[in-house]
């Protein structure tokens, strides 16, 4: 994958959002605790282990022991020093997050940080903030959001086997380690959100929770949180440390099949075909045999860990960036808010005010867009186009209606697209690029429907795309993955690329050839002697083996 990955950055293809030359992971873990010792170990096996920071010397010790190739060292003043290490894992108590996550921003690391971001809104909102000035990547650990199973899931609901959703629950019960630093809403509840969230992809329209203290005066033990959202679909989170016995189950009930998640069972991932029938004009339930899903398992942690070495080495925006973590965040606030009011209802107003990240932004109403995808002053989002977490799209750009803009493209400014245009993972759009409806991205050269790039990365990997600064492409054209179309090109309606094409050429036909040359302004060039001047505005061009034609 790494040989993949530095031919990719050596075509000049990469769909890069963080704008530096990259280099090999080299990750410091900050806390050894019982669960930063897995992450230990996952960067560890990972082979992206280069230190690991603890207060206690006990803890150190042991990681001696069982990871001799890392540096141990009690100072996280000796992690940042260290001119190796480029990214750094934040493992440490929630009340130490925000402290320790922007002394390490500012010193200039890529940072992964587990849940929660940080214990207050505006110092999350901050962190972000610190992320973006110094353009380095913020992740949150919310594990459940790489688990196999529930990626899975994602894929049934997306695909319509379920049918119309309804009803989602989830319950996490243990009894086990009781935090007097956090209450359980606060230690369970942030996966169940960010997974429901990612389900759905809707954003509540309004929670409510109750609960109970039992042991520790002020710190609730048991909580149940309800969701309702615009579509209709309402949800229950029940979380709690005082359970005889553990359970980590999410059923999401549709009007076509039931699914159960189950993380403690060998099979994670169950479908119902449930019917239900109406007689004499009452419901009457007719059960069916479960059926297993097939999933191919790997430890969540492993992917997660792994996905923080890619975000570093390709630039890519994490699933679980900063943005998502503050989403999460603002609803648990929303929720500890109702648990301190006996339960009071908490709405959200769907046309809220999304605050710096939505400023001057026309969003149709008809229209989904996440609060952490980032979208430009100036910029038209239209009917029922949906942009999806984490996408990057720049100033004045305008998205037409019935288009889609996935959470690992990225547009530059003033891009238009018109209607019905999916623009992909990996997916580059430089600034003023012009797409015609119904054009055509891929991302996937080799695709299986049995066998995603996502979760059987050894069959393959998806290809980026990048469309240089001005280009248009027509309406209907095909643009096969893996090409860098160049500055300024004209892209004929119908045409399918699937080479590269040079900076001003005009190209069409299937498969697409040169035919032509065209000025900046739009006016077709004719070539005398390898130079042109446009007749319209009097450019001047000169053609090169290399790089087609260019200005002189």
């Amino acid at each position: 994958m790494a040989e993949n990955i530095e031919q990719t950055l050596r075509e000049g293809r990469t769909h890069a959002v963080i704008d530096e030359h990259r280099a090999q992971a080299r990750i410091a873990v900050i806390g050894a605790g019982s669960w930063g010792r897995n992450l230990v170990r996952n960067f560890s096996q990972l082979g992206a282990l280069r230190t690991v920071c603890d207060s206690k010397e006990a803890k150190l010790k042991s990681c001696r022991a069982n990871f001799p190739e890392a540096i141990c060292t009690e100072s996280i003043d000796d992690v940042l020093s260290d001119p190796e290490v480029n990214g750094v894992v934040v493992a440490t108590p929630a009340k130490s997050h925000y402290e320790i996550t922007k002394k390490v921003l500012a010193a200039g690391r890529h940072v992964f940080v587990e849940k929660p971001l940080a214990l207050r809104i505006d110092e999350a909102e901050e962190l972000v903030r610190l992320a973006g000035d110094n353009n380095r990547i913020l992740m949150v650990g919310h594990v459940l959001r790489y688990h196999p199973a529930l990626n899975k899931l994602k894929q049934l609901i997306d695909a319509g086997e379920l049918g119309k959703i309804q009803y989602v629950y989830s319950n996490r019960l243990n009894i086990g380690k009781i935090r007097d630093e956090e209450n359980i809403l606060w230690s369970f509840a942030p996966h169940d959100i960010s997974v429901i969230l990612y389900l759905l992809n809707e954003q509540p329209s309004s929670l409510s929770a109750i609960g109970g203290t039992y042991l520790q005066k002020g710190i609730a033990d048991v909580t149940l949180t309800t969701m309702d959202f615009p579509s209709g679909v309402q949800c229950h989170i029940f979380v709690s440390w005082l359970h005889p016995y553990k359970e980590q189950k999410l059923v999401v009930v549709g009007d076509r099949k039931m699914a159960v998640f189950d993380d403690l069972t060998t099979e994670k991932l169950f479908l119902y075909p449930h019917t239900i029938e109406w007689q004499n004009r009452a419901p009457i339930a007719h059960k069916a045999d479960a059926e297993v899903v097939s999933v191919q398992m790997e430890e969540p942690l492993r992917i997660e860990c792994h996905h923080f070495i890619e975000c570093i080495e390709n630039g890519w925006i994490p699933y679980t960036d900063g943005h998502e973590g503050l989403n999460v965040l603002k609803f648990l606030f929303a929720a500890q808010n109702s648990l301190n009011n006996n339960g009071l209802k908490v709405t959200f107003d769907r046309q809220r005010s999304y605050g710096s990240l939505r400023k001057d932004v026309y969003v149709h109403p008809t229209a989904t867009v996440p609060d952490n995808a980032r979208i430009g002053k100036g910029s038209k989002i239209w009917h029922n186009s949906q942009v999806q977490p984490g996408a990057r799209i720049g100033e004045d750009c305008v998205i037409g209606h019935n288009c889609l803009v996935c959470s690992k493209a990225v547009l530059g400014n003033g891009v238009k697209l018109e209607s019905n245009i999916d623009v992909w993972d990996l997916v580059t759009l430089e600034d003023y690029v012009f797409v015609g409806p119904s054009a055509v991205f891929t991302n996937d050269l080799t695709p299986r429907a049995k066998y995603p790039k996502r979760l059987y990365p050894e069959y393959g990997q998806w290809l980026p795309t990048l469309v240089r600064e001005g280009s248009s492409i027509g309406a209907n054209a095909t643009i096969i993955c893996g090409v860098t179309i160049g500055r300024w090109a004209f892209i004929a309606a119908g045409a399918v690329v699937r080479d590269d094409v040079p900076d001003h050429a005009v190209v069409a036909g299937v498969p697409a050839k040169i035919i032509g040359w065209m000025c900046k302004c739009g006016n077709k060039l004719t070539l005398d002697d390898n130079r042109a001047v446009c007749t319209r505005c009097s450019r001047t061009y000169t053609k090169t083996e290399k790089r087609g034609v260019e200005p002189s």
